[in-house]
């Protein structure tokens, strides 16, 4: 394994080696098998592999030891070092902590902050997996960028367009935390475990002898050692001088009736039940979140229920921005089982989705990504 390095300083070259493709390699099973599946393939293959989080920050989260199962833990770089080392291609360990802490991890807590519920993943694949590490490739003389994500890549020879679909295996698909790449990373990207099950990725890794065939899946956020938020958002917000709203505030109920107190909205996100600190007597959730007032409301569960919201940041996908309304399935969530609905495209930003049927706990700050079946259309931030 080469030393850890910013990607500026790897060695480069002017032209790109035919074949050569550059593979994201976390460490992990997935990853580690596409280096296997296209090292049989015959094509020549490099790794990289990210730094991102110094796991050595923020040690009053660490307890007794960092969490298991957690992606891009330092086991993980060491673990990708074994793989390179056991199928005999070259390896690079770079240093992408600063560019994940600006696009990825103050991004987060900000908008906690801000009364939304980011999604961590949605960033880190198209701010730092996908932008700089294509550069990378590039610069190193890689034609292509291959990653272990569970969605596939087509191109459309009638509309020339490259499209996005979902994984074979649905119960792995990743399709939903990949709606922002552009026409042109989907054009240098593959994914050789878009039309294999986990089982057969299993398989696979077995049979090729990987020093992972075994590794249990990653869970938990790499920068959340606890897999708590709330105290990931006070420890960090201390360590980088982020002034942190802890003044008491009120929650209440949809009239407006005084039912607890809080001591900081980042503490809540759409449709919490628990842990709100007050007893009711019967169930409430959180509906609304407004930092200005300093106020969470809550409600029954039926008033969680709605059918219409607008969107911000559209990225249209796998077709060109729609001039009239159309039909699509959108997905709210990542275990949100897409509904149909109506999508229209208000400007080049915004667009409106109006469900045929209320749904449950629409968030703002998580993506909404709209499908034709497999075909990922496009997909933007909740408002």
């Amino acid at each position: 394994m080469k030393a850890a390095t910013e990607f500026e300083t790897l060695p480069s070259r002017e032209e790109t080696q035919r074949g050569l493709v550059a593979i994201a390699m976390s460490g992990g099973v997935d990853s580690s098998t596409v280096a296997a599946v296209l090292q049989e393939q015959g094509r020549p293959i490099v790794g990289l592999t990210m730094q991102l989080w110094n796991q050595r920050r923020l040690p009053e989260l660490q307890g007794e030891g960092p969490k298991q199962h957690r992606c891009c833990s330092l086991d993980d770089v060491y673990d990708a070092r074994r793989v390179a080392q056991h199928l005999n291609f070259p390896h690079y360990v770079v240093n992408f902590e600063e560019q994940f802490e600006k696009r990825v991890v103050r991004p987060f807590v900000d908008q906690y902050l801000a009364g939304r519920t980011p999604i961590a993943c949605t960033n880190c694949n198209t701010d730092v997996k996908f932008e700089p590490l294509l550069r990378m490739a590039r610069q190193i003389g890689a034609e292509r960028l291959a990653t272990g994500h569970y969605a596939r890549i087509r191109k459309n020879l009638e509309t020339l367009r490259w499209e996005l679909l979902r994984a074979r295996d649905a119960s792995k698909d990743q399709s939903y935390f990949l709606w922002g790449l552009s026409q042109e990373q989907l054009s240098r990207s593959d994914f050789p475990l878009g039309e294999l099950t986990k089982e057969e990725v299993r398989a696979l890794a077995r049979r090729t002898n990987l020093p992972v065939a075994e590794k249990p899946e990653s869970m938990e956020l790499c920068f959340v050692p606890t897999g708590n938020y709330v105290q990931f958002i006070q420890a960090y917000s201390k360590d980088a001088g982020i002034p942190l709203t802890e003044a008491e505030g009120e929650i209440v109920t949809e009239d407006g009736a005084v039912v607890g107190h809080h001591n900081g909205v980042h503490n809540f996100t759409i449709g919490q039940r628990k842990g709100l600190g007050f007893s009711a007597g019967k169930p409430l959730y959180v509906l609304s979140i407004d930092t200005h007032s300093n106020r969470v409301v809550v409600g029954d569960d039926d008033a969680l229920r709605t059918t219409t919201f607008e969107v911000n940041d559209v990225n249209w996908v796998s077709i060109d921005q729609p001039r009239a309304p159309i039909r699509a399935t959108v997905k709210i969530r990542h275990k949100h089982e897409p509904a149909p609905a109506i999508v229209e495209a208000l400007d080049e930003a915004r667009a409106r989705i109006i469900f045929d049927a209320p749904q449950r706990a629409i968030t703002p700050g998580q993506g909404a990504v709209f499908y034709d079946v497999d075909r990922v259309l496009g997909g933007a931030w909740i408002r």
